[in-house]
C-alpha cells in the first residue's frame, strides 16, 4: 500500500513522528513524505533538515510560496500551494494520502487533490479553534477526506455531524503526539538548561499565535502580549517558541524580538525546538503560557498547567490543567503571578490520551489497504 504523508510545518511533523517510525518498519506500506510550506523556509528554521535526519530516503520536496503573513500574502501563498499541488497530484499514484490538522497550506494541498479523486485520511478533525481561520480550514479538510482519525469520541461526533450523508469512516484513536511519550528520550534538566543557556529560576514556556478570526484586533493583542511578557520577564525567564506563518505572525514576531532586545538575559527565543527538545521544555518548565494547542493537548501528560490566552483555542476539549484568561496584559500577569505564588503539578487525566494509538491506526490503514471501509 502506497501512502503519502503531507507535512507543511514543524508542528504537524512532530505529531506524525510516532506513526512514521512504525509505518516505515511495515513491509505492507511504501511511505512517501511530502514536504512543503515552512519546512523549506530559512526564516522558519528550514525544518526539512529534521525530517531528513529521521527519514532520509522517503522525502519529496515541493517548494511553495511563503512570503509574508499579512492577508494578501497568505492568500497568494494559498493560491500558489494549490497550483503546485494541482500539478503534483496529476502524476501521483498513492493509495491514500494522510493529512493533519488545520493549517491553511495543508488545506490548499488537500483542496487541489479533490478533482483527482484522491483518498485522504485526516488526523485531528472535529476540533474547534474559534479564534482562528484554522477552524474553517480544518472542517474543509474533513469534508474532503474519506477516513478520519480523531483524538476523542467528542471530536468523532463532530466529524459525523459535518459529513451528513457522506461516508463516515471515523475512528477515535487519541492524539498521535502523545502515543510515544513514555518512550521518547527527553533531556535531563541540567542538560536542557545548558543547551538553551537557561538560569536556575522559574521558566515559563511561551507560544503565542495571532487570532486570525479577529484580525483587526491583532495589533492590540500583540501589544498586550508584549506588555505582559515584558513585565513577567522581570521575575522569571521566558522560553519562547516563535510563531508559525499565520496571518499577522510577523506582528507578534516583532514584539517578541523587541522584548528580547530589551531584556536579553531574561528571554530566550527559539525558532524550532524539534519534538524532543520541545517536550523536554514542557517537562522542565514551571508553566505554559500562550494560545498554542500544545498547552491543551500535550501539557497535561507532563503534569503541567497551561494558561490559555484569548479565544484562539476556544472550542477545544480541555483537561483540568488549562486556565483560561482574556487577552489582556493585566489579566495575563495576574494569572501567572497567582499561579507562581502556589506552583503545583497537574495530577489529573489527559483527555487526548488513548491506549495503543499508533498500532490501532496501523491496523486501520492495513484494513483500508485490503479493501475494507469502501
Amino acid at each position: 500500500m502506497k501512502i503519502g504523508i503531507l507535512t507543511s510545518s514543524r508542528a504537524d511533523f512532530g505529531i506524525y513522528t510516532p506513526l512514521l517510525k512504525e509505518l516505515i518498519k511495515e513491509p505492507f506500506f511504501t511511505v512517501d513524505i511530502i514536504v512543503f510550506g515552512t519546512h523549506l523556509s530559512a526564516e522558519h528554521g528550514m525544518t526539512v533538515k529534521e525530517i531528513r535526519s529521521y527519514f532520509p530516503d522517503n522525502i519529496t520536496e515541493l517548494r511553495t510560496q511563503i512570503d509574508g503573513t499579512d492577508e494578501r500574502s497568505v492568500a497568494f501563498s494559498y493560491a500558489d500551494t494549490v497550483s503546485v499541488f494541482s500539478r503534483f497530484w496529476a502524476h501521483m499514484d498513492h493509495d491514500l494520502i494522510l493529512c493533519l490538522g488545520d493549517r491553511y497550506e495543508m488545506n490548499a494541498a488537500v483542496q487541489a487533490s479533490i478533482p483527482y479523486g484522491i483518498k485522504l485520511g485526516h488526523f485531528h478533525g472535529g476540533e474547534k479553534t474559534l479564534g482562528a481561520f484554522d477552524n474553517i480550514y480544518r472542517h474543509q479538510i474533513t469534508l474532503a477526506s474519506t477516513y478520519h482519525f480523531t483524538a476523542t469520541e467528542e471530536f468523532s461526533a463532530c466529524v459525523r455531524e459535518k459529513l451528513d450523508d457522506l461516508h463516515k469512516h471515523v475512528f477515535a484513536v487519541g492524539s498521535l503526539s502523545l502515543s510515544d511519550l513514555m518512550e521518547t528520550p527527553l533531556l535531563g534538566k541540567a542538560e536542557f538548561m545548558e543547551r538553551y543557556e537557561l538560569p536556575n529560576i522559574d521558566t515559563v514556556l511561551c507560544t503565542f499565535h495571532p487570532e486570525t478570526m479577529n484580525s483587526e484586533l491583532n495589533p492590540f493583542y500583540a501589544k498586550e502580549m508584549y506588555l505582559s511578557l515584558s513585565s513577567l520577564s522581570e521575575r522569571m525567564h521566558l522560553l519562547i517558541s516563535m510563531p508559525n506563518a499565520d496571518t499577522y505572525g510577523m506582528l507578534y514576531r516583532s514584539q517578541l524580538e523587541k522584548i528580547k532586545s530589551e531584556r536579553p538575559s531574561s528571554v530566550t527565543l527559539v525558532e524550532s525546538f524539534g519534538k524532543v527538545n520541545y517536550f523536554s521544555a514542557m517537562k522542565h518548565c514551571t508553566l505554559l503560557l500562550g494560545n498554542s494547542s500544545s498547552g491543551i493537548i500535550e501539557a497535561a501528560s507532563f503534569g503541567k498547567y497551561a494558561i490559555n490566552v484569548g479565544d484562539r483555542q476556544k472550542g477545544r476539549v480541555q483537561s483540568g490543567n488549562v486556565i483560561d484568561v482574556a487577552f489582556e496584559s493585566e489579566k495575563i500577569i495576574q494569572a501567572v503571578n497567582s499561579f507562581l505564588e502556589d506552583p503545583k503539578q497537574f495530577t489529573g487525566e489527559n483527555k487526548y490520551v488513548k491506549p495503543d494509538t499508533v498500532s490501532n491506526v496501523i491496523e486501520i490503514l492495513k484494513a483500508i489497504g485490503n479493501g475494507a471501509f469502501q
